[in-house]
């Protein structure tokens, strides 16, 4: 998925669905760690992005170091399809339209059901958001897990 840093307003949108949870939160292809450094200066604790370019990763932790959190956030390199996210309670994905079908398979199989999914520049094709925030570009989608699940159960059996 090439790299495409998230602007300051797709970042305050998709924190803002975020508002008031708690619990740990991850951001799957967390690119130069912005997502993460705001999550966690907005109180999301613990806050960690996965992400597999080494240059990206070296730009996350120094822009975390500036912040004054380093230590304090983490930017792991992992595949995000080999990570457990089955006690992350908010994960942020900004990530192209074709990773999502597989990606929406494996959140199903492991989030808990008080998960939420903030999903910028692009939804999940298959399911029906929560809320979203901002237009075109900015918008983002949130989906919380337990209303997801509900919506495929219902379809399955109808």
């Amino acid at each position: 998925v090439p790299y495409q840093p998230s602007s300051p307003r797709q970042v305050a949108n998709a924190l803002a669905l975020l508002r008031g949870r708690a619990g740990k939160t991850v951001d799957l292809g967390s690119g130069d760690g912005r997502l993460v450094v705001e999550a966690y200066k907005q109180g999301l604790r613990p806050a960690l992005g996965y992400e597999l370019n080494p240059w990206l990763l070296c730009l996350a932790n120094y822009r975390a170091w500036r912040a004054g959190y380093h230590g304090k956030v983490s930017f792991l390199k992992k595949d995000l399809w080999k990570v457990d996210l089955s006690d992350c309670n908010n994960v942020i994905v900004f990530l192209a339209p074709s990773v999502k079908p597989p990606l929406a398979t494996k959140l199903l199989a492991e989030l808990p059901d008080g998960a939420r999914v903030v999903s910028g520049r692009f939804p999940f094709p298959s399911w029906t958001p929560s809320s979203t925030l901002g237009q075109g570009l900015e918008q983002v989608w949130a989906y919380d897990m337990k209303e997801v699940r509900q919506a495929a159960q219902s379809s399955a059996q109808g």
